[in-house]
């Protein structure tokens, strides 16, 4: 779900490794599990509501208008666009995570359109869509201005972007000190131990992908907001008021855990593209 542009070191089948084929894979690998992580699919009718009131808050109702999805992956926001009334094409560059994708889709009677792309040359034609939307994508990125320029491009004037991430680099010590806690009671079987977010045996190739893009120091709003203007965007506001979508995971991340992504820097972006 990850995107980037930049070439590594490494080789595979003979040939260059890049660092864009590393995050494929490694999102491509994560395809089988990725539903099964408390804060990637939606849980209860309360979360879907969560975030069903964000993306209104910011982009409206859908009314029939078009919203692609970068980095699509299964399909979880995808799903939420289409149930306030987009017409949504999401887009992806892992098949794993669009098999999975179409089937949920058509499993659920969804006329949502997956498709394998790049979100750096999406393929899509100037001013097709009303919305963009990625939930965490950005942190993901080596060249996030040349992104920002093609979302920019098939953009409709005045239409509107909503990034949905967060700096998960930088850790706060009250954070630590809970994620510490969490683990120690789990160990102790004092709370019930957590679906992890990410299988540990990949912890280690996260790691060295994370070193290597763009915002590896941590995608904060003061680091996004800035290049997204660069690109031609105009920015709308920020908000880092999520709290209604943690409150609605709690039940499935467990008290401390949930209190831990409260204290991250989280937040979504509003930016549009200026009427000409």
């Amino acid at each position: 779900m990850g995107d980037a542009s930049m070439h590594s070191d490494q080789t595979a089948g003979g040939a260059n490794f890049t660092l864009r084929d590393e995050i494929k894979a490694y999102w491509s690998a994560r395809a089988a599990t990725f539903d099964l992580s408390p804060g990637h699919e939606i849980f209860s009718e309360e979360e879907r509501a969560a975030w069903h009131a964000l993306i209104k808050r910011h982009l409206g109702p859908g009314d029939g208008r078009k919203a692609l999805d970068l980095a699509s992956g299964t399909g979880v926001i995808s799903h939420l666009m289409d149930d306030l009334g987009y017409r949504v094409t999401g887009i992806d560059w892992s098949e794993a995570m669009l098999e999975r994708a179409r089937a949920k889709a058509a499993s659920r009677g969804r006329a949502i359109r997956f498709q394998l792309g790049d979100a750096e040359s999406t393929l899509e034609a100037d001013d097709s869509y009303d919305v963009i939307v990625t939930r965490h994508l950005v942190w993901t990125l080596v060249d996030p201005l040349a992104c920002f320029r093609e979302w920019l491009r098939v953009l409709k004037p005045g239409g509107r972007l909503l990034i949905i991430d967060g700096d998960f680099v930088n850790t706060s010590l009250a954070e630590r000190l809970v994620k510490r806690l969490a683990a120690v009671l789990e160990r102790t079987g004092a709370a019930k131990a957590q679906a992890p977010h990410a299988p540990a045996a990949m912890a280690d190739t996260h790691e060295s992908i994370l070193s290597r893009v763009h915002f590896s120091a941590g995608a904060r709003v003061h680091a996004v907001c800035p290049m997204l203007a660069d690109a031609g965007f105009s920015l709308v506001m920020t908000d880092t008021n999520l709290r209604q979508i943690h409150k609605a995971q709690a039940n499935h991340f467990g008290f401390l855990k949930n209190l831990a992504r409260g204290l991250q820097h989280r937040y979504a972006i509003v930016a549009q593209n200026p009427t000409s």
